[in-house]
């Protein structure tokens, strides 16, 4: 269940012929999979499906075709699949404008941190954040984060039996949550999670 299967991959010959239909099957599965908070924070649950367009997107881009490109492409975006215990999610800092950009983006440090899910009756869940690089520094946030939620056993439990989900951020510069989020996302996200066993 977890990372990218190599021979799922196309090559750049054969997914030319097919990326307009597969962007738009992914654009629609992204779609109950994206959660807004607020008017500038953007969280995408990321999966197996999301991350292997990543990777054919740059193959592509970059004209990548031997294999240790692809090997190191894979490698990256893998990390961002779920393995069945976790949520994994891209966090975008939205602003049209460059230097209200740059001004939140001041503000907003320390933000990838304290982004959460809840499943109801269980503790939040704080994000672990950009675990491959630093993407933060003295004084800026990046506007791109890499998140991972890694669920404890009850909100496992709750969320596999049928519990609401709500996610949000507890930032001094920025509150906002959606309690609960709509129930397509719930039972999007939760195909994500491997059943408990009893040895947990």
């Amino acid at each position: 269940m977890t990372g990218i299967d190599r021979k799922e991959l196309l090559s750049l010959e054969a997914y030319a012929k097919v990326r307009k239909e597969f962007r738009a099957r992914v654009l629609t599965h992204k779609k109950p999979r994206t959660v807004t908070l607020g008017e500038h924070l953007t969280l995408v649950f990321e999966d197996e499906l999301s991350m292997r367009y990543q990777v054919q997107e740059m193959l592509r881009i970059e004209r990548i075709f031997e294999e240790p490109g692809v090997e190191d492409e894979l490698a990256v975006y893998g990390a961002l699949v779920p393995d069945g215990g976790n949520f994994k999610a891209t966090l975008m800092i939205e602003y049209d404008d460059p230097e209200a950009r740059r001004q939140a983006l001041r503000e907003l440090r320390g933000i990838e941190n304290l982004v959460w899910v809840q499943a109801a009756g269980c503790g939040r869940v704080f994000a672990i954040a950009d675990e491959d690089l630093e993407r933060e520094d003295a004084d800026k946030t990046s506007a791109v984060h890499f998140l991972r939620f890694e669920l404890d056993q009850d909100t496992r439990g709750a969320l596999l039996a049928g519990g609401a989900l709500a996610v949000g951020v507890d930032h001094p510069a920025c509150r906002a949550a959606i309690d609960p989020v709509p129930e397509q996302t719930r039972r999007a996200l939760v195909v994500d999670l491997k059943p408990l066993v009893a040895a947990e």
